[in-house]
């Protein structure tokens, strides 16, 4: 059986069913809410969401395992000893810089990190694919969103060379209805701009999407762009994490739960009222 990073989270946290908000477009700033109203809200039922944007690394794929190896590829060609999977569980959703600072205790100004990133892309870009899989659940998902004549695309932050490559390997790219990488266009989630843009490539109304992510910034971009937010908790999450605390719509523990909010296709039909 594959390691893979685990931390502790609340898996057991009840589904929260969705509610509605409207991000301040004026602005483009998020506005605060009560303190009430900050963690997910309970109602009868979900509204109709028929589209499905994950971002990819720690939502889609558990690419940790190549992160974490290529980190420490580079750490035996620098003539260090490799550091344990646990000690890079805070920052393996956080990107090659938090990678670099976490295998070398380096701070982001130091003049030895550029180096030392670039080489770190060049070997996980060696290795993209070797051990990196889906979420257990993540195949039988998709599987039952495509059957449904539902669509699903990718949101990430992952550079479109490491991106594209990844998902042709593990044979995702053909079943995506759209990929938006790090840099298809010029900003990255929080920023929802990556969201609309994939939600105009499928030709969706943010409405009635929903974004599945497993950091702060996935949700941030979500409610930005007037989308439906869940956060997988079977992802990236470390102990510091609170993520009832960031506004989405609801948490899932398993990538299955994502079903009863794809509405009707998922939904059981009401029972009628004998009175």
């Amino acid at each position: 059986m594959r390691s893979t990073v685990r931390l502790d989270r609340a898996i057991d946290a009840p589904l929260a069913e969705p509610t509605s908000r409207a991000p301040d477009r004026a602005s483009g700033r998020e506005q605060p809410e009560p303190s009430a109203a900050r963690g997910p809200t309970r109602h009868l039922r979900p509204p109709h969401v028929d589209t499905v944007l994950f971002d990819l690394d720690g939502t889609l794929l558990d690419t940790a395992p190549d992160l974490i190896g290529a980190a420490n590829d580079l750490l035996a060609e620098q003539g260090l000893p490799a550091l344990a999977p646990g000690l890079y569980a805070p920052v393996v959703s956080h990107g090659s810089a938090a990678m670099i600072a976490r295998s070398f205790d380096l701070a982001a100004d130091d003049p030895r990190m550029q180096p030392l990133r670039q080489r770190f892309l060049a070997l996980y870009r060696d290795r993209v694919s070797r051990l990196t899989r889906p979420f257990d659940g993540v195949p039988e998902l998709l599987d039952r969103i495509d059957d449904a004549g539902l669509r699903w695309g990718v949101v990430t932050n992952k550079p479109a060379w490491l991106t594209e490559p990844l998902l042709t390997d593990l044979d995702l790219t053909r079943r995506a209805g759209c990929i938006v990488s790090g840099d298809t266009v010029p900003c990255r989630k929080p920023d929802p701009r990556p969201i609309l843009h994939a939600c105009g490539l499928m030709d969706v109304d943010p409405g009635r999407t929903v974004v599945v992510g497993d950091a702060h910034r996935d949700v941030h971009a979500g409610r930005l762009a007037g989308t439906m937010t869940i956060v997988a908790l079977f992802g990236y999450l470390c102990a510091e994490d609170t993520p009832t605390f960031w506004g989405a719509d609801g948490l899932i523990g398993h990538p299955g739960e994502l079903l009863r909010w794809l509405v009707p296709a998922f939904t059981p039909p009401e029972r009628p009222s004998h009175r």
